[in-house]
């Protein structure tokens, strides 16, 4: 009898505890309705994101089946909680099904190994980058055996030696070595191949020999505009204060040095460099107080017209301007349509800056490029823009440094420390963001950006907007004088924050899981508004839990074999060959965790290195690495025995069957199937590029 009612009673208790879930669910979600749109928007890119992390056919479909499941439960629950439920996972399933059709629309061919060729080409696009002094063009070759579209590159006084004559238009005649778009390098680290997928590059390479101009450039009017606006720059300042100006007003950082770039990054400054809402915001402020300030003047057009409409007019035309000759990119095509939403909203009377607006601005972004959501550009930008709506929405800020009657001292004191508390939210909020995806997060950019934020809106862009137009009648000397010297103060700004011991915090990886739980936990106290938003708390910490735990990897090896770091207990990647590129060299030590040059793996302690291999054991791990470093033909009986005594071996070349060490064998038959290799000795993890692509689109040879 007890039985009974004991088994009886278990599935009313739940039935009573769903229930009561679903109450307080529909009390939460009428309570949060008007936070609800945004949440749409965050499915949608929710379902983007999911498609690039499965990489699979199979696990995509299963995903969209999976969806409009939850969309039938939705409709069978009813009420607020199911609408929740059917639209959240309908915006996944377009998501998903949105970028699956895009990867295949901008599909083009591309090469599946290196060759070299000798053809002819219009020049698409050209590109200085000074920091690398080269020039890189984007062409398409009359060949119909290369790709229709790809990147070279050739010496940058090759190229000036050539005169403008080798522009947007030209047609040449080169010889270059071509290979395949280059490859995610490690697990987690930029996937180069994604970007070239969906811009439609078969190729990149590099120029050989001499380049002949068969026909000369015959620029577009905004080609032609852009690079004369940016000759003109380059020639009233000098190269370190010319390459700025020249980012702020073409949107091109290519003529920045290598050194000033670096210092910018450590300094937590180089978002002023890309050009996004914070210089579109300058250049619409600018005109508009312009017109606002002219007009004002005349008393006949102060009484019959509407200044603010009129000033608001001139500065969004200048706005797209801006936008479209700083060659459309997406950082300023997002921030240009949520400042043109903005004025819009102000003129009807609405919020300027609210969590609708930002998710509609992201809409038409996802809408457009649904594979800007993986780019860290896209993530930084929105990230900022909701700590703002966030901070500026709380009832304590605005308690704080809402503006009031007071004196003009206190009213300077509240306005320093509301931009002190808003660079500080700001910089909290992009470092997970930060090292992510560069492994690095600036720790004095609060300070920095204090001074050089200002400077830069409200000094050096308008001097440099003023030395502009003052050009044309001869007048600009004066202001270009003051643009170089706020410049230089800008740069001295970075270069001391850059140098101060302890600028920048570096970080080997963050998983993945990490990440999501991260930003998963940021965007549920960003958008909802009541008591419950604080639940964030528990994914948050859990993303920085785990990635405090993440372990030091033993081992780095590149997808081709030539190039591997051990790292040692201390985080100090040793190199295995003396001479490395910078990429690699920087590639290596961000994802050791280390800020600085990494040495060669010949000085390390517990490594033997002779011309042909390095020995070495890996930390207190108890596995031993033999490396094969020379093309020189080895003895058989030395080889074999080599990779009999160690636990992992590696080589650049196809090793014999008797060649086999006792934990891992990757030769270059292995490495082309796995790619680049991270791996955990210690715990007997490996991770590789091959598992992280899996089967996208771009993850195969070639077409």
């Amino acid at each position: 009898m007890d039985v009974a009612v004991s088994t009886g009673s278990a599935p009313a208790g739940l039935h009573w505890q769903a229930r009561a879930f679903f109450a307080s669910a529909e009390k939460r979600l009428e309570a949060e309705r008007s936070q609800l749109a945004p949440w749409a928007v965050v499915a949608f890119g929710g379902g983007i994101a999911l498609w690039l992390v499965l990489a699979d056919p199979v696990a995509w479909t299963s995903l969209l089946l999976f969806a409009a499941g939850l969309v039938l439960v939705g409709l069978v629950v009813g009420g607020r909680s199911g609408q929740v439920i059917a639209s959240v996972a309908l915006c996944a399933a377009l998501g998903c099904a949105l970028i699956w059709w895009r990867s295949g629309e901008v599909a083009a061919p591309r090469l599946d190994k290196p060759r070299m060729a000798a053809f002819e080409a219009d020049v698409l696009r050209t590109e200085r980058l000074v920091a690398k002094d080269s020039l890189r063009l984007t062409l398409a070759p009359s060949d119909p055996r290369l790709p229709p579209k790809f990147r070279v590159s050739l010496p940058l006084a090759d190229a000036e030696s050539l005169g403008p004559a080798l522009g947007v238009g030209a047609r040449i005649r080169l010889r270059a070595r071509l290979a395949p778009p280059m490859p995610m390098a490690l697990p987690g680290t930029h996937d180069f191949a994604r970007d070239a997928w969906f811009m439609g590059l078969g190729a990149t390479g590099r120029a050989l020999g001499d380049v002949t101009i068969i026909e000369p450039a015959h620029e577009s009017g905004l080609d032609r505009i852009r690079s004369r606006l940016d000759s003109h720059v380059r020639s009233r300042l000098s190269p370190a204060e010319g390459g700025i100006a020249t980012a702020l007003a073409t949107g091109d950082q290519g003529s920045v040095t290598d050194s000033d770039a670096e210092a910018m990054r450590r300094s937590g400054l180089a978002h002023l460099l890309s050009v996004s809402g914070l210089h579109i915001a300058a250049v619409i402020g600018f005109f508009y107080l312009l017109v606002l300030r002219s007009l004002a003047l005349f008393p006949a057009a102060a009484l019959r017209w509407n200044l603010v409409a009129l000033g608001f007019a001139v500065g969004a035309l200048a706005g797209v301007g801006y936008t479209i000759l700083t060659g459309l990119q997406v950082p300023t095509v997002r921030s240009c349509i949520a400042a043109l939403l903005v004025l819009v909203g102000v003129l009807l009377g609405r919020e300027a800056i609210s969590l609708r607006l930002l998710a509609t601005g992201a809409l038409l972004i996802l809408l457009i490029r649904p594979e800007a959501i993986a780019g860290a550009s896209f993530q930084l930008s929105f990230a900022a823009v909701l700590t703002l709506v966030t901070l500026y929405g709380s009832p304590r800020f605005k308690a704080w440094f809402e503006r009031r009657e007071e004196g003009w001292a206190r009213a300077s004191l509240r306005s320093v420390g509301a931009m002190a508390a808003t660079s500080l939210a700001i910089e909290f909020a992009l470092m997970p963001f930060a090292l992510y995806h560069f492994h690095r997060a600036g720790l004095y950019g609060v300070a920095a950006n204090l001074i050089a934020i200002p400077l830069t809106t409200f000094v050096i862009m308008p001097l440099e907007a003023a030395a502009l137009l003052l050009d044309v009648v001869g007048l600009g000397a004066p202001f270009w004088a003051l643009t170089g010297w706020a410049i230089g103060l800008l740069l001295q700004v970075a270069h001391s924050v850059a140098d101060t011991p302890g600028a920048s915090t570096v970080l080997p990886a963050m998983p993945r899981l990490a990440f999501a739980l991260i930003i998963g936990g940021g965007l549920w106290f960003g958008i909802w508004s009541t008591s419950w938003r604080w639940w964030a708390a528990a994914p948050l910490a859990a993303g920085i839990l785990l990635t405090i735990a993440e372990p030091l990897p033993d081992l780095l090896i590149t997808g081709d074999g030539k190039h591997l770091a051990v790292i040692d207990e201390r985080g100090t990647p040793w190199l295995l060959r003396d001479r490395t590129g910078d990429f690699v060299r920087d590639l290596m030590a961000e994802n050791a965790g280390f800020d600085g040059d990494p040495p060669p793996l010949a000085a390390y302690l517990q490594a033997r290195c002779s011309a042909d291999a390095c020995v070495a054991n890996l930390g207190d791990t108890g596995r031993t690495l033999l490396a094969l470093r020379s093309t020189q033909w080895l003895d058989w009986t030395e080889l074999t025995r080599a990779c009999a005594a160690a636990d992992i071996v590696v080589a650049d070349r196809r090793l014999p069957r008797g060649c086999r060490g006792r934990w891992l064998t990757l030769d270059a038959p292995r490495l082309r199937e796995t790619g680049g290799l991270v791996i955990d000795a210690e715990k007997g993890r490996v991770a590789s590029v091959a598992e992280r692509v899996n089967r996208l689109p771009w993850a195969g040879g070639g077409s």
